[in-house]
């Protein structure tokens, strides 16, 4: 039986990951600023940034799932310091706490967002060169340099790592929605929505697909980046019109520039061949889960 450390653990991610861990027979051990749990694992309510953090690990775990950060753009914009204390020194924090405890292999929660710029349509992958100097985003920065600090530790002798780049995520909850569940809500409860334009796109992955991408990878050698992405763009028209599909409802789409389309299309090549992952959760079965999040 495997036993992971996740930090994070009632985070969004965390919960999702937690529950497919428990169905596997995986042994699971959690950490959060909550003060409790939502499900049956064994779980600490601390700051993975403080140094004591070891304390709660067990000794040789199979891997540190490492989930905790400030995980939005916007709770990162113009606060610096403080994305920097909790997402690039926790994670160096988290490093140091592996290390003390010989884990066997560390897991990261990156994202799409190291990415710099889109061309068009542009598909990249994890090796797309990556110019910092276009990056305004405190968010992305963070991740770009704990990535840095995970590739430097390892080839100094630290144990395997896998990186994952996350895509936009979506799924059933009742706050800090994506696009999916915006735009899935507003079908449902608005006559009209405003946009930017129909065909913005990005690879929106479902949560479930993202934790079982974390499974899949339990046990991989050496140092991997990974994107975790769906398999194709979806673009904002295409999540309003299969919303009014499945709700069977119509609603006015207002587009407020057309012809300003964002793009974000990152590949999951990689994801596919070393972990035998794709994505399995279509755009209709995940807008259907929303509905009890939405009405």
């Amino acid at each position: 039986m495997k036993t992971i450390f996740v930090t994070g653990s009632e985070s969004f991610v965390g919960r999702e990951l937690i529950a497919q861990c428990l169905r596997d027979g995986i042994c699971v051990v959690g950490a959060d600023l909550v003060p409790q749990k939502s499900q049956d694992y064994d779980f600490h309510s601390l700051d993975v940034g403080l140094p004591d953090v070891s304390a709660v690990i067990p000794e040789e775990v199979d891997a540190i799932i490492h989930l905790a950060a400030l995980s939005r753009d916007t709770d990162c914009r113009g606060r610096a310091y403080e994305c920097f204390r909790v997402n690039v020194m926790g994670t160096l924090n988290m490093m140091n706490a592996a290390a003390e405890k010989r884990a066997k292999q560390f897991v990261f929660a990156s994202s799409e967002w190291v990415y710099d710029q889109f061309e068009g349509d542009e598909e990249k992958d994890e090796d797309a060169i990556i110019n910092i100097a276009n990056h305004t985003s405190e968010y992305a920065l963070s991740k770009l340099v704990s990535e840095a600090n995970l590739r430097q530790r390892f080839q100094q002798g630290f144990c395997p790592v896998t990186i994952f780049r996350f895509a936009i995520i979506y799924g059933s909850r009742k706050q800090n929605w994506s696009a999916v569940e915006s735009l899935a809500s507003a079908v449902n409860n608005q006559p009209e929505i405003t946009v930017g334009s129909r065909k913005t796109g990005r690879r929106f992955v479902h949560v479930s697909d993202i934790a079982r991408g974390i499974i899949l990878c339990l046990g991989l050698p050496d140092f991997h980046i990974i994107n975790l992405s769906a398999d194709r763009l979806i673009t904002l028209g295409e999540i309003i019109e299969t919303a009014e599909r499945v709700f069977e409802k119509k609603i006015k789409v207002i587009e407020s520039n057309a012809s300003v389309i964002s793009v974000r299309n990152p590949s999951n090549g990689r994801a596919k061949k070393l972990l035998g992952w794709e994505p399995k959760k279509t755009l209709e079965e995940g807008l259907k889960d929303l509905l009890p999040f939405i009405s």
